[in-house]
């Protein structure tokens, strides 16, 4: 059941799950709160789960012609802070982890773990704000065929092939984001710049990557967790780690939140 609080007069959709220690769970760019159902699922039986609509997505409204990841940031401390909720572990997919590093740098005493799924800490390389710039021109245009698109390089072929449904989930999902939102967060993204230097100072952290992400270059996220001497736990398949690979995945997030 989803809750909400309103934020600059807009809303803020969360679900609040289970009891322990405090997992706070953020989806990637055109996902939702809904990513995590079956995540949640597992990690609720040991501990407090709580999912958040960022800025645009879900059920959470759009505030503006721009959500940095500094703006999503403050709207999750709202939510943290409504809960009065003092410390916790933050798990961040793809732009998720973006928002999750950004509530980091500003909220560095609420962190009691950071995990990167399918996510880095370094800015968008020129080549990829180019693709950001183009993919907002065709938003206006044809935005339908522009997010099934989208959702579908998320995946590899052979996930394609092999979860349909979940494939469909995704794109139906994405859908729900409507253009002015997709908008405003691209146009966040391009803003992101590198945050490897917030991510060292993060005692217990960790990134998983797939090593056919077709959005992250592996080799490029492989180098990141070198520099940052951060752990990294590599998954055979691509960008929704979830889904693909789904059984693993909350394996490590049960070892990651223990105490």
């Amino acid at each position: 059941m989803q809750n909400s609080i309103i934020y600059k007069n807009s809303k803020i959709t969360y679900s609040d799950y289970g009891k322990g220690t405090v997992v706070v769970l953020l989806h990637g760019f055109l996902e939702n709160s809904t990513m995590w159902n079956e995540i949640t699922n597992e990690l609720e039986r040991k501990n407090r789960v709580i999912t958040i609509d960022l800025l645009g997505h879900g059920n959470s409204d759009c505030i503006g012609y721009i959500h940095t990841m500094d703006d999503m940031a403050m709207a999750v401390k709202e939510v943290v802070k409504s809960l009065r909720i003092r410390k916790f572990y933050i798990i961040g997919h793809s732009m998720g982890g973006y928002v999750s590093l950004a509530f980091s740098e500003k909220y560095p005493k609420y962190i009691k773990g950071l995990c990167l799924l399918n996510s880095t800490a370094q800015a968008d390389a020129d080549e990829r704000k180019e693709l950001r710039l183009r993919a907002c021109k065709m938003a206006q245009v044809n935005y339908e065929n522009l997010v099934k698109l989208s959702v579908s390089n998320l995946f590899t072929a052979e996930s394609r092939e092999k979860f349909p449904l979940s494939v469909d989930q995704v794109k139906n999902e994405a859908l729900k984001t409507t253009v002015q939102s997709y908008i405003a967060a691209t146009n966040g993204l391009l803003l992101r710049e590198n945050k490897e230097s917030i991510l060292q100072t993060i005692n217990k952290r960790l990134i998983i990557a797939g090593k056919k992400d077709t959005i992250l270059n592996f080799e490029s996220i492989l180098e990141e967790s070198k520099r940052t001497n951060t752990p990294l736990y590599e998954l055979p398949n691509g960008h929704m780690s979830h889904i693909e690979d789904k059984a693993e995945v909350v394996k490590i997030f049960k070892e990651f939140v223990k105490n």
